[in-house]
C-alpha cells in the first residue's frame, strides 16, 4: 500500500520519499471537523476519485477512476440533504459548491474519503486535494498542492493509496 502523508507542522505532503509543499485548512486540523470550520480532517483515508478539467489538463494516466469535469458538476454542501457530501449535477436545488471554476483551483480533484459511507450530517463536506492557489493561501479545509507537484502523485498513486493527515 501506498502512503500520502500530510504533516500540518512541517506543512508538507510526503509521497514516494519526496516532499511537497502543502497547504491546509485556515485554522488547523482536528479530529472533530464540521462543516465551514476551515479545518482540515486529522486521520487516515482512503482516495476516492479523481476529476479534472480537460480542457485545461490531458487525460491523466493513473490506476484511480478519473472522470473529466463539466460546467454543470458540482459537490453538495448542504448538511440536511441526502446527497450531503456527494457529487451532483446542475441545476441543483440544494447547497453546493461549483467543480467548475474560472481559476485553476480545481483543473485536478482528488477526492478524500472523508464522512461518507455513510455521511453524517455536518461533519465536513468537499475534502479534496486541489491546485493551491498561486500564493499558496490557505484553504477552507482541503489540501492544496502545486500543480507539477499534484501530476506526480496523480500518475503514482493506486486504488490501495491512503492519506494520512496529522
Amino acid at each position: 500500500m501506498k502512503l500520502l502523508k500530510a504533516n500540518y507542522e512541517k506543512r508538507q505532503l510526503s509521497f514516494d520519499d519526496v516532499s511537497f509543499f502543502c497547504v491546509f485548512g485556515r485554522d488547523g486540523v482536528s479530529e472533530n471537523k464540521i462543516e465551514g470550520d476551515w479545518k482540515t480532517p486529522k486521520g487516515k483515508y482512503k482516495i476516492r476519485k479523481i476529476y479534472y478539467r480537460q480542457d485545461h489538463i490531458p487525460k491523466i494516466e493513473t490506476e484511480i477512476e478519473c472522470s473529466p469535469i463539466s460546467k454543470n458538476d458540482a459537490w453538495c454542501d448542504g448538511s440536511l440533504l441526502p446527497q450531503y457530501n456527494s457529487f451532483v449535477k446542475l441545476p441543483f436545488s440544494g447547497s453546493y459548491e461549483n467543480l467548475w471554476r474560472e481559476d485553476s483551483m480545481y483543473d485536478i480533484i482528488v477526492v478524500i474519503r472523508y464522512n461518507d459511507e455513510p455521511s453524517i450530517p455536518n461533519k465536513g463536506s468537499a475534502i479534496f486535494i486541489h491546485i493551491a492557489k498561486e500564493n499558496m493561501e490557505y484553504t477552507k479545509g482541503c489540501l492544496a498542492i502545486k500543480k507539477e507537484d499534484m501530476l506526480k502523485i496523480v500518475r503514482n498513486i493506486t486504488p490501495d493509496t491512503e492519506i494520512e493527515i496529522s
